[in-house]
């Protein structure tokens, strides 16, 4: 069993280089990787050559078009039949292909994914970040750590999907936001099996700046109702939450200015998430960092998924999307 691993990048150098590394170290070899350049001003073409004598490397450039697309043109240039895409600010587990090609080995499917985890030496701010991605307590939980409320999504950033059934369902869409999503339900309703393989998991850098997190989380909001247009019948209710959540806090910020009381139910939900980050990461500057993280997730994809209802929805207009220009950031 060969794979081909591609990795869209755009102006992520550094990270890139930590994660050719982490596939330097991989028990099991059977891989080529492919680099995609969307399009970046700073380069990584030095790196690429860096690893040439460890790693089967095709890096290759194009114009930016977002990580989907240059997935895409990553997939045209394989060699292999199975494709594994992984995000720049992945470090990937030494024993990950090896897991991956015991499963496959024993249950038939024709795309996986797996979950994401924090190194000791990524910032308190990933860390946190990384809790409320995953966390029960924001439904992050969904996403990865274990199987969703049907049948598993698996999300680009850890992705494995046979060549045939890539090219069937015709690779990404053009969706700039959610494109992952889209493609899994695709894969679903074309009657392609899913799985979550557990052992799989990646350590995943996500973003470096609360400043970022709100943005990546804010368009995965708008990129819900989009996707409910795109999918009708994908729209759970456990989506609908975050937006609950937004406005019911809103709602008991300003009615504290008159019942003071009602400011002990975020001071509750912020004690929760404060001793359960205590327990995962036994630190006391994440569980702190968790607190933030944690709001930001829930109200920035609830606003997010808040306006897109108002704008899509009520006032029927077309498709949009927030902070496209600085995608990656």
């Amino acid at each position: 069993m060969h794979f081909s691993i591609i990795i869209p990048v755009f102006n992520r150098p550094d990270e890139l280089d930590e994660l050719l590394l982490s596939l330097c170290e991989q028990t099991y070899k059977k891989f080529e990787v492919i680099i995609v350049e969307d399009g970046s001003e700073l380069k990584s073409d030095k790196v690429a050559d860096k690893y040439t004598d460890r790693l089967k490397i095709n890096y290759f450039e194009k114009a930016n078009s977002g990580p989907g697309l240059s997935r895409n043109a990553g997939a045209v240039q394989a060699q292999y039949d199975w494709l594994v895409f992984f995000d720049s600010d992945c470090i990937i587990p030494e024993h990950y292909l090896e897991n991956v090609t015991n499963f496959l080995s024993g249950h038939h499917t024709d795309a996986y994914g797996g979950p994401d985890a924090a190194l000791p030496d990524f910032t308190t701010v990933q860390k946190a970040i990384n809790y409320s991605m995953t966390s029960f307590f924001t439904t992050g939980g969904i996403r990865g750590s274990k199987k969703s409320m049907d049948k598993f999504h698996p999300r680009s950033f850890n992705l494995g999907v046979t060549k045939k059934a890539f090219d069937v369902i015709g690779g990404y869409g053009k969706m700039r936001f959610g494109e992952d999503i889209d493609f899994s339900l695709r894969l679903l309703k074309s009657g392609y099996k899913t799985a979550l393989i557990p052992e799989a998991f990646v350590y995943h850098k996500r973003r470096s700046t609360f400043r970022q997190f709100f943005k990546q989380v804010y368009n995965s909001g708008i990129a819900r109702i989009n996707l409910h247009l795109l999918h009708p019948g994908s729209l759970k209710l456990v989506h609908t939450l975050p937006a609950f959540f937004a406005i019911g806090m809103a709602v008991i910020l300003i009615s504290s200015l008159f019942y003071p009381i009602l400011l002990l139910l975020p001071l509750a939900y912020s004690l929760i998430v404060f001793i359960d980050s205590i327990l995962i990461n036994k630190s006391l500057s994440v569980a702190f960092y968790s607190i933030a993280a944690s709001w930001i997730q829930l109200t920035s994809y609830g606003t997010g998924f808040i306006s897109a209802v108002w704008k899509r929805l009520i006032l029927k207009k077309g498709e949009f999307k927030a902070f496209e220009r600085k995608f990656y950031d």
